[in-house]
């Protein structure tokens, strides 16, 4: 337990700062007075969710490859695995980004943005996409810090960038009179220092990653995509459940749907340690597999699920008394305060088991089952949580949006848990969990010519 809360504490801290600074974003926008504003990023952040969630699922995939091979002792090999997943995300990030930049406009409308909202929404993720690639680089090198065990590390790469962040946004916004062009360029700086820190602390101070040649592209790609696709497929399971919700509550009203981006941004503000918690464990899981340690990864098991369970309820106890600071600091109408007291008295509680949700997609992804977890959040997203919201929103309007989430949540959250610890139970020396980790005869033909 105490491994598992030092990793999620340099994680949470790091992350949740960063969530702070976006919330302070968001805060800086609403004091403009314009609704409209507020609801363009609410809408903006259904889209660009899905390319932070790709480049998640890049960071996951890279995490349990390169802490298993620390685990069988070939630090070589690590390095050689962080270098091709560093080339193979940005390379992925890079086409991401020019699709959306390509799709910006139908991609809003069809969030539900009209009129000046759906223009505004466009500009910011046009302004904001480019930097996906060198945000993709940092998440695989923070990946890399924390499969080593280098959690402060990991924690500075965000830390230090969002304090600059935090600086920069109200000059900005407010200074510069740039609005929300402002809060988009300041978005674009903190990624590229995020980059430039990362790389610091990865190839510089640390020496953690050697630039592959082609026969490391050839060998470590493979075993990388292998992993990576389930892994992207299951982080894409969440925006996408997001951008239904969002269809769901844009018929409310842009005052329904700036409430739901301050409900989006307290959700990663307050939950920063459930979401450092997945991060973190997966490296213990994956050095402790590695390493044929196999009642260690029964016991992280076992501690990650007390760790969200206290979280969450000292997070619930807390936004519920914060209820009414958080309506009058943002502006919200009665519409937008009825969402956000739907959240703070009912949403949050769902998080127990969506931590649970969190806690299993991990075991799954650096043990072996990666289409597990792809599995259990699909599940969650589009067969429980949409039907669940669209039903609940008929008696309770927008705030049954938040209701049917939250019901999603403790149906697959709770199933889920329940399989990864039948699967976690179970593994043993014979446990047979590892993909090829050397090219593939078509390989060696590619090669020879």
């Amino acid at each position: 337990m105490g491994h598992v809360v030092r990793m999620t504490a340099t994680g949470a801290f790091g992350i949740t700062f960063v969530f702070l600074v976006d919330a302070a974003n968001l805060f800086w926008i609403s004091q403009l007075g314009d609704q409209s504003l507020v609801a363009a990023i609410g809408f903006a952040y259904a889209v660009q969710f899905f390319s932070v969630s790709s480049g998640i699922g890049l960071m996951i995939a890279a995490t349990a490859l390169v802490s298993r091979l620390i685990g069988e002792d070939k630090p070589e090999d690590a390095r050689r695995q962080a270098g091709v997943s560093m080339i193979i995300a940005a390379i992925t990030q890079s086409s991401v980004a020019a699709l959306i930049v390509l799709w910006r406009e139908p991609l809003v409308a069809l969030a539900g943005a009209q009129g000046d909202t759906a223009a505004l929404s466009a500009r910011y993720l046009a302004i904001t996409m480019p930097s996906l690639v060198p945000m993709a680089i940092a998440l695989v090198g923070s990946g890399v810090l924390r499969a080593y065990g280098f959690g402060a590390k990991a924690m500075y790469v965000t830390l230090f960038s969002g304090l600059v962040l935090m600086v920069i946004d109200p000059i900005l916004i407010f200074w510069m009179q740039l609005g929300l062009d402002g809060a988009a360029i300041g978005l674009v700086l903190f990624r590229f220092l995020l980059v430039a820190l990362a790389w610091y602390f990865v190839c510089i101070q640390n020496n953690l990653v050697t630039c592959p040649n082609t026969s490391d592209l050839l060998k470590f790609s493979g075993v990388y995509v292998w992993l990576a696709l389930p892994a992207i497929a299951t982080q894409m399971a969440t925006p996408v459940g997001n951008y239904i919700l969002t269809i769901l509550m844009a018929p409310f009203g842009d005052d329904a749907v700036a409430a739901w981006a301050v409900v989006s941004r307290l959700t990663v503000l307050a939950f920063g340690g459930i979401f450092a918690l997945s991060g973190a464990i997966g490296g213990i899981f994956g050095q402790n597999f590695g390493a044929g340690n196999f009642q260690r990864i029964r016991s992280t098991f076992r501690d990650a699920l007390v760790f969200c369970l206290v979280y969450t309820l000292v997070m619930w106890a807390v936004l519920a008394s914060a209820t009414s600071l958080i309506i009058q600091g943002f502006g919200l109408s009665a519409q937008g305060a009825e969402v956000v007291s739907a959240f703070t008295s009912v949403g949050v509680g769902g998080f127990v088991f969506v931590g649970a949700l969190f806690v299993s997609n991990a075991a799954f992804n650096n043990l072996g089952r990666p289409l597990w977890s792809t599995v259990a959040n699909w599940t969650k997203e589009a067969a429980i949580s949409f039907p669940a919201a669209m039903w609940l929103s008929g008696p309770f309007g927008a705030a049954g949006v938040i209701y049917g989430q939250a019901a999603a949540a403790v149906v697959v959250g709770g199933l889920a848990a329940l399989w990864a610890w039948r699967y976690v139970a179970n593994l043993g020396p014979s446990s047979a969990v590892h993909p090829p980790q050397t090219p593939s005869p078509s390989w060696d033909r590619f090669r020879r010519r």
